[in-house]
């Protein structure tokens, strides 16, 4: 769903995710004319066929605290291809504010809150540790846009994947806990630690599982 107010994009939701609406309170207004909306699903179109259209060409004003809105403009300088961390943001947040340290769980809370997903890219930031984590709409939608928007995936423990294309890579130094599926690409695991237990479910339909 995608929202407008004052000529501006303040919403995209992905159907079913959390924090639907967000902390919209106003009526709804169906509306098929309106200018930003219609930019934005040209946008949407774009992307979704492999282009790689810039932010800058939406006017966006997501509704949400100073705090919010300054980690959602780091957000929108993650480059296509890329992913950064929690951490990561946190240090340039800190920076920003004049403070020496930043809860990586508060950079977590309002990344998760981001109520314009895909165009501003809260899919691209990962923990520390290279897992996936959490993600609003979903984590099959979140591996579904990092490798629709190219490069492979390096993920740890504890995922379920679903990636409909394209190599799947998964290297824990844990226990390893994974059930992944690969329509076609190839399925990798690596054990960085050979007392820890591997616990997989792997289906390709086209390519190579290898478990080292």
């Amino acid at each position: 769903m995608l929202a407008s107010k004052d000529n501006k994009l303040i919403g995209l939701w992905i159907e079913g995710q959390k924090y639907y609406l967000g902390k919209l309170k106003e009526e709804i207004q169906e509306k098929d004319d309106d200018i930003i909306l219609i930019k934005a699903k040209k946008w949407l179109d774009r992307y979704f066929k492999g282009e790689k259209p810039q932010i800058s060409e939406l006017d966006l004003a997501p509704i949400g605290s100073k705090f919010a809105k300054n980690v959602w403009q780091i957000l929108c300088k993650i480059p296509y291809g890329e992913v950064t961390t929690y951490g990561k943001i946190a240090k340039k947040v800190a920076k920003t504010m004049n403070k020496s340290t930043m809860s990586a769980q508060a950079i977590g809370g309002a990344v998760g809150h981001n109520p314009i997903s895909i165009i501003i890219p809260c899919h691209r930031v990962i923990g520390s540790n290279g897992s996936l984590t959490g993600y609003a709409g979903g984590i099959d939608k979140k591996i579904f846009l990092l490798r629709h928007e190219g490069g492979s995936l390096n993920i740890t423990e504890n995922s379920n994947i679903n990636a409909k294309s394209g190599n799947v890579r998964i290297n824990g130094k844990n226990d390893i806990y994974v059930e992944t599926e690969t329509n076609s690409g190839d399925a990798e695991v690596i054990n960085n630690n050979r007392m820890a237990e591997i616990v997989l479910k792997i289906t390709t339909t086209s390519g190579n599982i290898n478990v080292n």
